[in-house]
C-alpha cells in the first residue's frame, strides 16, 4: 500500500514495481528452498546456494544497494524513497540480503563511505558493495548495560602507531559467518575525556591475532544464519590509521549510523506485519470452528481491523520520520526516529501474535514464517537501543520547554503561563 501524503516519487515507484515483481517471481517461491538448504547445510551460518543465485539475479536486474544514499554506489534514493522499498523486502526475513540491503552491512557500508580511508574503501567497502563479504558491528557488551553507550568498557589503548584492544563484545551480528571479513568496533580510548568523547570506532579484520569468537548466541532458541557473536579481544593490535574519523568520534559515528538504520528496520518491520496480516486473513477464511469460518467471528474481525489501523498509523509515522530526515536532518527528526523505533516492533509483535493465534498450533511451528518473525522482531525492541531509552529521549524533549520556563517563572504548576498559552 502507499500513502498519498508520502507517496513514492516516480523513480521510487519504478523501483517499487520492479521489486514487487522480483519478490513475487523469485523470493516467495523460493522460501521453502532456502529453508531446505539451510537444514541441509553443515554450517548454520553459511550462505545457501539459492541465496547466492538470487543475489546474482537481483544484481543483474539493477536491484542492488538500493539503500545507499550516494549515487556512486547505488541509485541514490532518499530516505523516503527507500522506505517504500524496505517495507517490501521486510516481508521475508532474509530477503534484504538478496538486494545487498541487509543489516549490519548497510550501516557499516555507510560508515566506511563517510569515514573510511582509501585503504578501507578498497579492502572492505568495495567487496561489501559487491556483496562478496559480510561485516559485523561490535558495540554491545555483556558486562555493562549497553543501552547507555557511555558504559562501554572495551579498552583501546595507544601504543606508538597502534592501539591495543582488550575486552568482550556480544550480539555482533554476522561475526560468526564464514564470509565475515571485517568488524567495526566501538571502545573507550580516553576514560578521562568528556563523557561523549571517550569512545572511538576502529576497523578490525576478523582474523586479527588475539580476536576470538567465543560462541554464537541463539535467539529464542533459533540459530540465525546471520549469527550473533560473542567476541573476546585479548591484546588485539590495530593500526592508528584504522581509527574512523579520529579519536573520540565514536559516539558521533554511532549516532550517524543508527539514524538511517532505524528507518530501514522499521519499514522492514511494517512489511512483516503486512505479511502476518495477509496470512491471518487467509487462514481465517479457510478454517472453520463450530460450523462457521473463523473470519465470521467478531473477535477475529476486530483483530484484522485493528491490525490494518495500527499498520497504517505506524507506516505514516515512519514515512514522516524519513521525510524529515531528508528535509530538515536527523537531529530535527530525533523525536520521530525514536518514536518509530518504539512503535513499529510493538505494533508488529501484536499483529504477528494474533496471526499465530488464528493459525493455532501451526502458528508456532516452522511451517509458517510467523514464529521466526516473532522471535526476530522481538529482538528489535532491544537492538539499536531498547524502548525505554527511546521513550526517555522523547519525554525529555517534551519536557524541555516546561523545565526551561520553570527556571524563569515559578508558578504553582511549575510551568510558565506564557509557554502554556503558546502551546495551547
Amino acid at each position: 500500500m502507499t500513502d498519498t501524503l508520502f507517496e513514492p516519487s516516480a523513480r521510487a515507484q519504478e523501483y517499487r514495481q520492479r521489486l514487487l515483481e522480483f519478490m513475487d517471481a523469485r523470493i516467495y517461491p523460493n522460501e521453502a528452498v532456502y529453508e531446505q538448504q539451510m537444514r541441509e547445510s553443515a554450517n548454520p551460518h553459511a550462505t545457501p546456494q539459492i541465496l547466492r543465485e538470487l543475489k546474482a539475479e537481483a544484481k543483474a536486474a539493477g536491484l542492488w544497494n538500493l539503500f545507499h544514499p550516494h549515487a556512486d554506489w547505488g541509485p541514490g534514493l532518499s530516505n523516503l524513497e527507500y522506505a517504500h522499498l524496505a517495507e517490501i523486502m521486510g516481508a521475508v526475513v532474509w530477503a534484504s540480503e538478496v538486494f545487498n540491503c541487509n543489516a549490519p552491512d548497510t550501516g557499516n557500508m555507510e560508515v566506511l563511505t563517510l569515514f573510511g580511508t582509501d585503504e578501507h574503501k578498497e579492502r572492505y567497502l568495495k567487496p561489501l558493495l559487491d556483496g562478496e563479504i559480510a561485516s559485523a558491528f561490535a558495540m554491545t557488551e555483556p558486562a555493562v548495560a549497553s543501552s547507555d553507550a557511555t558504559n562501554i568498557e572495551l579498552r583501546m589503548e595507544r601504543d606508538g602507531d597502534e592501539y591495543v584492544l582488550n575486552g568482550r563484545k556480544w550480539f555482533a551480528s554476522n561475526a560468526v559467518r564464514p564470509d565475515c571479513t571485517v568488524l567495526i568496533v566501538m571502545g573507550k580510548t580516553d576514560p578521562a575525556a568528556a563523557t561523549h568523547r571517550q569512545q572511538s570506532m576502529m576497523v578490525v579484520p576478523s582474523d586479527a591475532p588475539g580476536l576470538t569468537i567465543v560462541r554464537n548466541l541463539p535467539v529464542f532458541g533459533y540459530v540465525d544464519r546471520e549469527s550473533h557473536g560473542e567476541l573476546l579481544f585479548e591484546n588485539v593490535r590495530v593500526s592508528a590509521a584504522d581509527v574512523l574519523k579520529g579519536e573520540g568520534e565514536g559516539f558521533a559515528i554511532a549516532q550517524a549510523r543508527l539514524g538511517p538504520g532505524r528507518i530501514h528496520h522499521c519499514m522492514r518491520i511494517i512489511g512483516m506485519a503486512e505479511r502476518a496480516l495477509e496470512l491471518m486473513c487467509a487462514r481465517a477464511t479457510r478454517r472453520e470452528t463450530f460450523g462457521a469460518p473463523l473470519a465470521d467471528r467478531a473477535n477475529i474481525q476486530d483483530w484484522i481491523a485493528e491490525a490494518r489501523i495500527e499498520i497504517e498509523m505506524v507506516r505514516l509515522l515512519t514515512l514522516k520520520a524519513a521525510h524529515m530526515m531528508d528535509t530538515v536532518g536527523n537531529k530535527a527528526a530525533a523525536t520521530e526516529i525514536a518514536a518509530i523505533k518504539v512503535a513499529a516492533p510493538t505494533m508488529a509483535l501484536k499483529v504477528i501474535d494474533r496471526a499465530i493465534q488464528v493459525h493455532g498450533g501451526a502458528g508456532v511451528t516452522d511451517d509458517f514464517p510467523l514464529a521466526m518473525a516473532y522471535a526476530h522482531i522481538r529482538t528489535l525492541r532491544l537492538a539499536d537501543g531498547p524502548d525505554e531509552v527511546h521513550k526517555r529521549a522523547i519525554a525529555r524533549r517534551e519536557l524541555r520547554p516546561y523545565r526551561d520556563a520553570a527556571t524563569v517563572t515559578e508558578t504553582v504548576a511549575g510551568v510558565s503561563d506564557d509557554v502554556l498559552s503558546a502551546r495551547y
